[in-house]
């Protein structure tokens, strides 16, 4: 329904023209102030809950954060269904509302010690994106919201996994395998999407191995720097790395092979505390780069549109001229949900909807949900940090960096800071692929952090067991 055939409603059901388009007006002029307002106080609670140790506190403020995060939820639906007074926009919002309560209480009971300020904000980023998603295309978002329940539900089961299963650390050379034959199996039954082949279709059905593979290669690369950091052992997992990432480099799918590049390295030099091998490897990086720049002439075209999208708009930089235009358009406020042209730019609702959210929101808004993901790293940090066993650190601190690097690709090539790689803002952006691999990631470090508090409990609690024997 468009806007003219909205407005005709409304007048049948209550009645003056003139009046019900300044009210709509009112409504939602002042929702995008109440939803940026809402949302920076949400934000500033998430770094204001490290300040002091006090348990009651902190509780307050998650609970506060929930509140908020309702309160914003409601209102964006409202507006949406003013907007088109379509009734499946009231179904919508019911069924988002019941899967956060039922991710949220779920969450709380099985993933018990978890970090509450993690869970607060995987759901306030999958409300964002249920509701652009939702914005843009209403298809999209039902299966968004699909794929997000069911990745859910079997997440509850992460903890118990962990808990049963204590050896991960030990099949590094079957995730080595696993991840190797999963990307390579494009080359046999997969198809090109955007210049790049790493999709496999089947009918209807459609995933991105890559997506999955990343989170087993940082197993791999987490399993065998535990175990050894030796130079023949380096050189061995550098090969086997390496063998992934030139998968991708031949599939073009170059914004993930910079992702498992990065991770890669980070864990390495974590693992090892020798910056020799990280000075080596940003020096190899940017002579792969330079070497790819004249090898794949798709990546030539996103360097030509970084450069110079105005000069080339009709061809290759129209997508982030429009994305600079919908960036500018919003300014600090926005111009109102469901007010901007978000469907001028090529594949919003995933790549680029980042600038939806700047157009719609404001750039106000915008912040504070790259200041939301910052957050989610440093608490991914925090629990990396915490850890005991080698191996969940590694792995831990290698999920936290592919994380916050993807946020990174993505924001920086929709606003044309760096070149576009055509990676999805994670847990924002609509892909069945992306939005199952990311709640995937949060809650293995979420169930690690749990695993490592029992087993400090039980620590702690052996001495008191030992001195009442006593």
């Amino acid at each position: 329904m468009d806007k003219k055939e909205a407005a005709q409603r409304l007048v049948d059901m209550f009645g003056d023209m003139n009046v019900i388009g300044v009210v709509h007006s009112i409504l939602v002029e002042s929702s995008k102030y109440i939803i940026i307002l809402l949302f920076a106080i949400y934000t500033w609670h998430c770094f204001s809950v490290f300040i002091g140790k006090n348990p009651e506190k902190k509780e307050k403020i998650y609970k506060r954060q929930n509140k908020i995060m309702y309160t914003i939820h409601f209102i964006c639906s409202l507006v949406l269904f003013l907007n088109s007074l379509d009734v499946k926009m009231i179904l919508f919002y019911l069924a988002q509302l019941i899967f956060l309560v039922f991710v949220n209480k779920a969450y709380i009971y099985v993933y018990r010690n978890a970090s509450k300020i993690v869970l607060n904000n995987m759901l306030m980023l999958l409300m964002i994106g249920f509701v652009m998603i939702g914005r843009l295309k209403q298809d999209n978002m039902v299966k968004q919201l699909v794929f997000a329940l069911g990745i859910c539900i079997a997440g509850l089961f992460i903890p118990f996994l962990i808990e049963r299963f204590a050896y991960f650390d030990r099949f590094g050379k079957v995730y080595v395998l696993a991840g190797i034959v999963m990307l390579a199996l494009v080359f046999v039954i997969g198809k090109s999407v955007y210049g790049a082949r790493n999709w496999i279709i089947i009918g209807s059905f459609a995933m991105q191995p890559s997506e999955f593979v990343k989170i087993i290669y940082v197993f791999f690369v987490a399993a065998m720097l535990a175990e050894s950091t030796e130079f023949l052992d380096v050189v061995k997992v550098a090969g086997l790395a390496g063998i992934h990432i030139l998968i991708l480099v031949l599939e073009k799918d170059l914004g993930a092979a910079l992702i498992f590049y990065i991770t890669f390295l980070a864990i390495l030099y974590v693992a090892s505390q020798k910056a020799v091998y990280l000075g080596l490897g940003l020096g190899a990086g940017a002579l792969a780069a330079v070497v790819a720049y004249q090898l794949f002439t798709h990546v030539q075209t996103r360097v030509i549109a970084w450069k110079d999208p105005w000069g080339t708009i009709d061809t290759a930089g129209y997508q982030i001229a429009q994305s600079l235009f919908a960036i500018g358009t919003g300014g600090w406020f926005g111009m109102g949900l469901g007010e901007g042209l978000p469907s001028n730019i090529p594949v919003a609702e995933s790549d680029f909807i980042f600038s939806a959210i700047s157009e719609e929101l404001g750039a106000f808004f915008a912040i504070c949900l790259i200041l939301v993901e910052v957050s989610c790293f440093v608490m991914f940090v925090n629990i990396a940090l915490k850890m005991k066993r080698r191996f969940y650190k590694l792995t831990a601190l290698g999920l936290a960096i592919e994380y916050i690097f993807q946020v990174f690709l993505t924001i920086g090539g929709v606003t044309r800071f760096i070149p576009s790689t055509g990676v999805t803002l994670p847990l924002v952006s609509y892909g069945g692929s992306s939005v199952i691999s990311t709640i995937i990631l949060f809650c293995i470090i979420q169930g690690m952090y749990v695993l490592n508090c029992r087993e400090e409990e039980k620590l702690e609690s052996r001495p008191k067991k030992q001195k009442a024997e006593r």
